[in-house]
Formats: structure tokens, sequence, C-alpha cells
């Protein structure tokens, strides 16, 4: 069934339920043009006289409607904390919106997002990457050992979302999750994504594990490699007196 077209009826939300907001942008994945027959519509309201920020559901005029409210001062705080998990949905969702009703600071707090996806998230230190070494490795291990195709399965699931975490973040990239990280791959390398597929996409056909453990032996390498012995986590030096 053929819906709606969605900037008209994200304007007639906005007037709908927010008549008296002072700012409204549509984002998603209609504006990048990368809809699907189950896609919603995100909308994004700036309202100065809400409290607190919200988010809510709802189906309006033949759509599934996402809406993130805030006010003039609450989304800074989601913007921060976004970026501070490496996961910018509220400043992408504010870049890349189309501005449905404008009071004046839209286009600024649009600008004030796009910097924030354009510095990237914060570098990984040297304690971080030999955490992350380590969950893999010990992932990784559990996966190379595992003989119960069930169990392999969800294995696989979680180590290429290590993997894909790890091969963003130690290049600074923003990660995502479920479809967002081969999204991110590839806009990183296309390449390498391509034969991350690939390596993922043999073992669910055919139980073949080797291309994925050499794909994750390749990506450590340059880290120092797999990593188990000697990994400590919280131990306290002692002090020993003379």
């Amino acid at each position: 069934m053929k819906r709606n077209d969605p900037l008209e009826v994200a304007r007639k939300i906005v007037e709908k339920h927010f008549p008296t907001c002072q700012g409204a942008l549509l984002a998603g994945s209609v504006v990048r043009n990368e809809a699907t027959k189950t896609s919603d519509l995100d909308i994004v309201i700036f309202d100065s006289q809400l409290e607190a920020s919200y988010r809510e559901s709802l189906k309006e005029f033949g759509w599934p409607v996402e809406i993130f409210v805030h006010n003039l001062i609450s989304y800074k705080s989601f913007f921060k904390s976004d970026c501070e998990r490496a996961r910018p949905s509220l400043p992408q969702m504010v870049s890349e919106g189309i501005i449905l009703k404008e009071g004046g600071f839209i286009e600024g707090i649009k600008k004030e997002a796009q910097e924030l996806l354009d510095k990237g998230p914060e570098e990984w230190s040297e304690e971080t990457i030999r955490m992350k070494r380590y969950f893999i490795t010990d992932t990784l291990d559990d996966f190379i050992g595992c003989s119960q195709r069930a169990e392999e399965l969800f294995i696989a699931n979680a180590l290429a979302d290590l993997l894909s975490e790890f091969i963003l973040r130690t290049n600074r990239k923003w990660i995502g999750t479920s479809k967002w990280n081969v999204r991110l791959l590839k806009r990183y390398d296309e390449k390498l994504a391509d034969a991350f597929v690939e390596a993922l996409d043999l073992f669910y056909r055919e139980g073949d594990k080797h291309p994925i453990i050499q794909f994750v032996e390749d990506t450590l390498k340059p880290y120092g490699g797999r990593l188990f012995e000697g990994f400590s986590i919280g131990k306290k030096k002692e002090k020993w007196q003379q």
C-alpha cells in the first residue's frame, strides 16, 4: 500500500501534536533516500516550554512515527552522552534533518551537531584497546572451540559486534548497532567491510570458521594480536616495604 508523502505527513504531525513548538526536523531513512516499506518517520521537536525531554511512538497518516522532544537545553546533554558512547544518534538526526518549522535557532543547532560529527569520537586509550583485544580473544577462543551449531551462531554474532566496534573505534570512527555496523564499516573502508561480510556469510552458509578466524587475527595484528595471558583488570599493585 502506497503511503502518504513523508514530508507532508511530518508537517501535519507537528501541526497536530506540537502547534506551539519553536522548531521541528524530519530525519531518518526517508531523508537519506534509504526508506523501506517498514521505515518510520523520525521527528525531532524543540519546545522551550518543555520541562524535560521525552520520546514517543505513534502511528499517524499511514506511517509509524518516532518523536524525540527536547527543550532548548536538554538536547545538549543528549549530544554529549551520545558522543561519549560514540553513537551520535541525536546529532546525526539533527544534522541530516529537513527543517519543518524554524524558530530562528534550528540552523545553529544543526551546525552544532555537524561540528560534533566532524570531530569524531574520542581516541581509545592503550588500556581500552588492550581490554578490547582481550574480550575479542576470549570470544574468538569460544568460537573456535565450540561444536554446537546453535551456540556457534550466537558467538559469531557477538564476535561480529565486538570486531565492528574495534575496527571503527581504533580508527576514530562513530559506531552503531544492527544494520548500522555494516553501513559505518562501508563508509570507513568498503573493501574491508566486504571481506568481513564475506567471512561471516561463509560461516553462516557452510559452517567454515577459518575466514572469520583469519579476519580477526588480521585485525588484531597491528595492535599486538590476540591477548589472554597476563591480562588483568582491577588488580592493585602491592607496596612492599624494605
